[in-house]
């Protein structure tokens, strides 16, 4: 049985998931709301998850039920997205994986999300579109 937290932080929204065995125990998210006519940007956005991603952690593993003890994996969103808010997450992956004394991975944003419509749908063979620029 492994026990996975994931914190995402590519762009605006931030969020913490604890997953067991493929069962998603936890999924907390935040958004930063960007002032009208202005868009969201890198250092704002950064700056947003910083204030949030403990809050997501400690939220995460309330929801779930489990302890810090109990996880196995840190995993982070290594990219693509934007750099500032990317740096940020993989910071706080980095700090708790050597709190805890976990094994930490970098995961691939797009990867992310075909293996969680993977999961939740059961879809074993999905077909994928994705645009590259």
């Amino acid at each position: 049985m492994v026990i996975a937290i994931g914190l995402e932080g590519s762009a605006n929204k931030v969020g913490v998931g604890i997953i067991r065995d493929g069962e998603v125990l936890a999924n907390c998210p935040q958004t930063y709301i960007s002032p009208p006519g202005e868009g969201f940007l890198p250092r704002e956005t950064a700056q947003h998850h910083r204030e949030k991603i403990i809050g997501l952690v400690c939220e995460a593993l309330t929801v779930s039920g489990i302890s810090p003890h109990n996880i196995d994996v840190v995993c982070f969103t290594q990219g693509p997205g934007m750099g500032a808010p990317l740096i940020m997450v993989a910071l706080v992956a980095r700090i708790i994986a050597q709190i805890w004394n976990k094994s930490i991975i970098g995961v691939n944003h797009c990867i992310g999300h075909i293996e969680m419509g993977r999961l939740i749908t059961k879809c074993n063979d999905p077909t994928v579109l994705c645009q590259w620029w």
